[in-house]
């Protein structure tokens, strides 16, 4: 019985006008996001590969390294343009340097305000807001519709008992609307192979877990709409709840949770951060300053070893201020990191709420695009400053280094061997970010798909629950 009920709840949906239109415009969205996404993969990778040229000519128009002003710029990824997330907030370029804090800058939003403005259509969107529709759609009169076209006593004339029924009604459900999807994803899938879009191993088992959240979420809000239906005698009062539902887990819920976690962890802004490092450096310059007249005042110009030791004397100076630099730095940033974290920890413990909210920190967490990105990036320039940092005190030498050859060429004319040829910029060490693992990024994102699996378990049997003592008559 429980078979013949489940091919009902199939040919009852599939033939129907509302499933024709719903499922082409879902078919519609989802391959236009994946083509979207595909294009502004190509345009960001020609955009990156241009501003290599660009760093590299520059370079190579030069004669000395102290004159370089090396960039570094973020490769996009594949996965970053199919659930955006923060990725185009996070700028894209860092002016590189041997020391001191690193910042990123050029975000997309900033080159392109337009697009700040009308967000990308990722597969992000496409989920959070065109599934939990479709599934709302097909599921708030799953139960009480029956009942209002007389159909459900029809039914229970024949020996059906209640487990099976609904039980029925969510497979049925289920397997009519979500293997029609299916169908447009891998058509995207294809389209990546066919576009020639380069997703490692990694990132395809990264993509299919995506995939299978977005069908979690999918299932959450038809298994929540049909135990709605269960619930209550009209399905306009269910459409009308289901409703309610639907806004409040996609617009209120994540806005307000960010707003609640502002209120309970008051976290500095950067601009008062960044003052209270311009009062550091500006200190440390002054004291620099009087710490060289001292130097002046006490040590004889003529003194054949002035040049040495006072080069000496402002690298142990320059050493020790960056150091310095450093620890009060690395405290302020560390302080304001601590409340921050705290202030995302609220933020996504009550967001957690939603489930389109849960989707989406899975699917940013999956795609590398979740809201510690910047940090993780930030740590690779760190990492990448220390060999930088090496290669450029190899060419240009120490502060007593270029003190001696401005003396010595302030008086006497270059020579023709001494002129220097242009600079290669292959020399310079290549920057290559490290990814996260997929085990760390599987283990990140199991708590939000987990939380989408105990759901579908929970308003499955509320639904169940509530159609044990649903009025039939």
């Amino acid at each position: 019985m429980l078979k013949i009920l489940i091919e009902k709840d199939l040919r009852d949906i599939i033939y129907s006008t509302k499933f024709a239109i719903t499922f082409g415009a879902c078919a519609v969205l989802l391959l236009l996001s994946f083509y979207v996404g595909i294009r502004n993969y190509q345009e960001s990778l020609r955009e990156y590969e241009a501003a290599l040229t660009a760093d590299a000519t520059n370079i190579s128009s030069l004669t000395d390294w102290r004159q370089v002003q090396h960039k570094v710029f973020r490769k996009p990824q594949p996965l970053q343009v199919l659930v955006n997330g923060v990725t185009n907030d996070v700028g894209r370029t860092t002016e590189m340097r041997a020391q001191g804090e690193l910042s990123l800058i050029n975000s997309r939003f900033s080159v392109d305000p337009l697009f700040a403005v009308f967000r990308f259509l990722d597969l992000n969107f496409v989920v959070i807001i065109v599934f939990s529709l479709f599934a709302i759609l097909f599921g708030y009169d799953a139960i009480n519709g029956e009942k209002e076209m007389g159909t459900l006593k029809l039914v229970f004339a024949n020996k059906v008992s209640r487990a099976d029924f609904i039980l029925s009604k969510l497979l049925g459900s289920f397997l009519a609307l979500s293997v029609p999807l299916l169908v447009p994803l891998l058509i995207g899938c294809l389209m990546l192979l066919g576009f020639g879009v380069p997703l490692s191993e990694q990132e395809w088992i990264r993509l299919a877990f995506v995939m299978v959240g977005g069908m979690l979420c999918f299932g959450v809000f038809l298994t929540l709409s049909i135990m709605i239906s269960a619930l209550v005698m009209r399905s306009s009062v269910s459409f009308l709840l289901s409703l309610v539902v639907w806004i409040f887990s996609v617009l209120i819920v994540p806005k307000g949770s960010v707003l609640l976690a502002a209120q309970i962890v008051d976290v500095p802004s950067m601009d008062a951060i960044e003052i209270q490092k311009r009062k550091f450096t500006t200190q440390q310059m002054d004291e620099r300053m009087k710490k060289s007249q001292q130097f002046f005042s006490t040590a004889s110009t003529a003194d054949t070893g002035f040049v040495a030791k006072f080069g000496a004397f402002q690298d142990s100076m320059g050493k020790a201020a960056e150091k310095e630099r450093e620890l009060f730095f690395g405290r302020l940033n560390e302080d304001w990191r601590n409340k921050k974290d705290w202030q995302e920890r609220w933020a996504f413990g009550f967001s957690r709420v939603s489930p389109t909210a849960i989707f989406q920190m899975a699917a940013m967490n999956l795609a590398g695009t979740d809201v510690a990105m910047k940090l993780r990036y930030l740590k690779e320039l760190d990492r990448y400053q220390d060999s930088y940092a090496e290669f450029t005190t190899k060419k240009t030498g120490s502060f007593a280094d270029m003190i001696r050859v401005v003396i010595r060429r302030s008086g006497d004319p270059i020579r023709e061997e001494e002129k220097q040829q242009p600079l290669n910029p292959s020399e310079i060490p290549e920057f290559v970010e490290q990814p996260r693992s997929l085990g760390e990024t599987l283990s990140v994102s199991f708590l939000d798909l987990g939380l989408l699996v105990v759901l579908n378990a929970l308003f499955f049997a509320g639904a169940f629950v509530s159609f044990l003592k649903f009025d039939l008559r």
